[in-house]
């Protein structure tokens, strides 16, 4: 199994990226799929996941109205779209798959996720 996590970048506070995240080695459309972050020097941190349907979407608190996840079934692929950009979202973003078996009670912590993306940079200048 392999998630491929890539669109991060350098970029100023305000602005935007889209991440994306592609699966393979998997039944894509059997998992639910989170991404998390980590800043430096602190704990990694859940911001966002989306059923395997993508009927159903969480955000952590920090990205609500800023980040929405999404995802292509057919390209085995989720997304983070990522706006309005603070210096604060600096972190490396992974993508995370957890079986749809797994359900979705505790879906915000790393605790249901099977697989884990190698990660992707996000820096937000001043």
């Amino acid at each position: 199994v392999q998630l491929q996590a890539s669109g991060g970048g350098l970029v100023q506070a305000g602005g935007s990226l889209t991440l994306s995240c592609a699966a393979s080695g998997l039944i894509f459309s059997s998992y639910n799929m989170g991404w998390f972050r980590q800043a430096p020097g602190k704990e990694r941190k859940f911001v966002a996941a989306i059923t395997w349907s993508g009927d159903t979407t969480y955000y952590a608190d920090s990205v609500k109205g800023r980040f929405t996840i999404s995802r292509d079934n057919d390209k085995n692929t989720v997304y983070l779209h990522v706006n309005s950009l603070k210096p604060e979202d600096t972190a490396v973003y992974y993508c995370a798959a957890s079986p749809q078996s797994r359900g979705t009670s505790l879906i915000q912590t790393g605790l249901r996720y099977l697989y884990w993306g190698q990660g992707t940079l996000v820096t937000v200048s001043a």
